[in-house]
């Protein structure tokens, strides 16, 4: 499973996550890690898109916290449904929401695997932010560590799936 913050301008217009440009990113980078896009439910901490307008534009506003508090609901029946093996949080917000923790720093869980309430949990960037990144290196470096995460998720799915239950 994989949870980002929030639907964006193409998510809210189809009525989809992940299928805009970050989308597209995701599944370039799912296609690199070796990981099918059906094999995966993915959603998003926040349910709605929130935004303002600039011209003729709907530009992306980070939610508050009480947005994601409001939207915790609706996940945890989601999480409840899938009951994933792995829970891959795109960016802060997303981890905030799984560890139900408004100050959790996406750094500080990078390269880690976290369990909370019976979930296990790792962190990586949403792909939006590889989009927009200030320089190519970044952009690289970015994209590299949501594929590095993407293949470790698999591999914690598959040792669950085969019944051993290491990470």
């Amino acid at each position: 499973m994989m949870v980002g913050e929030q639907p964006g301008d193409s998510e809210d217009r189809a009525g989809e996550p992940f299928v805009g440009p970050a989308g597209r990113l995701l599944d370039d980078a799912l296609r690199e890690a070796g990981v099918t896009r059906r094999a995966v439910f993915v959603t998003n901490a926040v349910k709605h898109f929130k935004w303002e307008p600039r011209g003729k534009r709907r530009m992306h506003k980070t939610p508050a916290q009480r947005e994601v508090d409001a939207c915790r609901y609706w996940l945890e029946r989601e999480l409840a449904q899938v009951s994933p093996s792995v829970v891959v949080a795109l960016g802060a917000t997303a981890l905030k929401a799984l560890l139900e923790d408004a100050h959790a720093r996406l750094q500080a869980h990078f390269d880690k695997t976290t369990h909370h309430n019976g979930l296990t949990i790792l962190a990586t960037w949403h792909p939006s932010y590889a989009l927009r990144a200030p320089d190519p290196e970044t952009r690289q470096r970015v994209y590299g560590d949501i594929v590095r995460t993407l293949a470790h998720a698999k591999r914690i799915a598959h040792v669950r799936q085969s019944g051993n239950d290491g990470d």
